[in-house]
Parts: structure tokens; C-alpha cells; sequence
């Protein structure tokens, strides 16, 4: 297993353990020997062994409400110390037969999908790295146990791109 892989099934078991209803949440992915040399008290309290090169999933600042992640993303630029990111996010989703029954405005909408009978509820982790690495995991909550969460590398392309274009650099031909 990978150590992206690892770190993205230690946050979906760390949202499982708080349960559903939970706001977005980033987390910056660094190398545990980078962040012993960087600070090294913060890896000593979060329990970073020396010689062992982990993933340290650092969470980030709140993001804003579920509406606005996509938005936010855009505006997010990772120093060169950061590895890779990872985002926990839950969506609620409609099967596509009523999808023309959306209403437009976004309030109604969130209104309209948060009552309908055949919603379901979607838990998602996408962690991407530097490398162009990704991995992700889907729980839902009609299907809540750790033996029923999906795992792979495509699960949810477009997020992981939205996250991927977080570590690119703002500047064409600027150094990663």
C-alpha cells in the first residue's frame, strides 16, 4: 500500500469516528522527515518516529461551507514543503431521474435535495501528490461500515483535479 493510500484510509477512518454532518476539511500531506526537520516539535507531539518517511496529513484552516469548496480550491497555492493535499467532503446526490426536477436557485436546490426520499448521502477523501498520485475513498451513509467503503485512484476525477491544480504553480514555467 502506498503512502498516499494510507493516509487517505487514516482520514476516512478518522471521519468515520466523528460521524456525518461534518464540515469540508483540507489537510496539507508532508513528508514526516520534513516536517521533523521543519518542526520538530509538532512531530514529536504528533508521534513521527525518526527514520520512518510517512505522510503527515496537517488540517488546514476551515474551508468555506459546502457550496464554496470549489471556489476555495482555486485560491489555494501549497508551498514546496507540501507533498500533496487531501480533502474530506460529503455531497448529498440525486439519482439522475430527477435531476430536471432541481430547482435552479441554490437554496431550493440544497432545500430540495436535503429532503428528497432517494437521496443518498456521499462521504469523499481525495488525497493527490506532487508526482500526480491520487487515491480516493467514497463511504455512503446508507452504507456505513468500514467493509463497505470504496477505494481507488479514479473514484472522483474531478475533485482530485480541482485538488491536483492546487500544487501546480500560479506562474507558467514558475518551479513547482
Amino acid at each position: 500500500m502506498s503512502l498516499l493510500e494510507e493516509v487517505v484510509l487514516d482520514l476516512e477512518r478518522h471521519s468515520a469516528q466523528e460521524g456525518w454532518d461534518s464540515a469540508p476539511r483540507i489537510y496539507a500531506l508532508v513528508r514526516s522527515s520534513e516536517l521533523r526537520r521543519a518542526e520538530p516539535e509538532l512531530a514529536e507531539q504528533l508521534g513521527l518516529q525518526e527514520g520512518a518517511d510517512t505522510l503527515a496529513a496537517l488540517e488546514q484552516p476551515a474551508l468555506p461551507d459546502q457550496a464554496g469548496v470549489e471556489d476555495a480550491l482555486a485560491t489555494i497555492a501549497w508551498p514546496d514543503t507540501v507533498e500533496g493535499c487531501a480533502l474530506v467532503l460529503e455531497r448529498i446526490v440525486l439519482p439522475p431521474e430527477v435531476e430536471e426536477q432541481i430547482p435552479e436557485d441554490e437554496a431550493q436546490a440544497a432545500e430540495f435535495a436535503a429532503s428528497h426520499p432517494k437521496r443518498e448521502d456521499v462521504r469523499m477523501i481525495v488525497g493527490v501528490l506532487r508526482d500526480g498520485a491520487r487515491h480516493s475513498a467514497l463511504r455512503l451513509r446508507r452504507h456505513d461500515t468500514d467493509d463497505e467503503v470504496l477505494t481507488g485512484p479514479d473514484l472522483i476525477p474531478a475533485l482530485a483535479e480541482a485538488l491536483a491544480a492546487t500544487l501546480e504553480p500560479d506562474e507558467p514555467g514558475a518551479p513547482g
